[in-house]
């Protein structure tokens, strides 16, 4: 019997490994969400569906969180990476392939913290391809730029 479930639940699948991981480390830690309860990815999610969007609520507080440690594990990434074209090193491509998952780890909780769901992320991803797909058939350019055909997406 495999582990592995059918392709069109992998994203949800991750959402969900993602969301008990961070309730565990949320648990460890003893975090408290606004009321002095103990902290969950739910309460993050619910409060977004509430509409608490102020600078101090769960979602904003999270997401902050969770941008920072997106640059962080971007930063290693880079650290990983050879720049010297004249080198005759070879990229590290096990830990190359662990600092993408990292990334993916904390862009996944980031997309619950925005109140995004794996059908909502598939939904938007797919207007906004349609978008860049757009955008190289008309020549995009820093003089065609506009965010007006991003307003639609949602």
């Amino acid at each position: 019997m495999t582990d592995t479930p059918p392709p069109d639940d992998m994203l949800r699948r991750i959402f969900a490994m993602q969301s008990d991981l961070n309730d565990y480390v949320f648990s460890k830690n003893q975090l408290k969400d606004m009321a002095g309860k103990p902290l969950t990815m739910e309460a993050i999610f619910s409060a977004v569906e509430q509409g608490a969007l102020k600078v101090n609520d769960l979602p904003n507080t999270w997401l902050s969180n969770y941008s920072r440690a997106l640059r962080e594990e971007v930063q290693e990434l880079d650290e990983e990476l050879l720049w010297k074209w004249w080198s005759k090193d070879e990229i590290d491509l096990q830990n190359i392939r662990v600092e993408l998952i990292d990334i993916l780890h904390f862009l996944v909780s980031a997309l619950i913290c925005a109140g995004l769901t794996p059908e909502k992320v598939y939904d938007i991803y797919r207007q906004k391809h349609a978008v860049n797909l757009t955008r190289q058939d008309q020549g995009y350019s820093r003089e065609t730029k506009t965010e007006d055909d991003n307003r639609g997406i949602g």
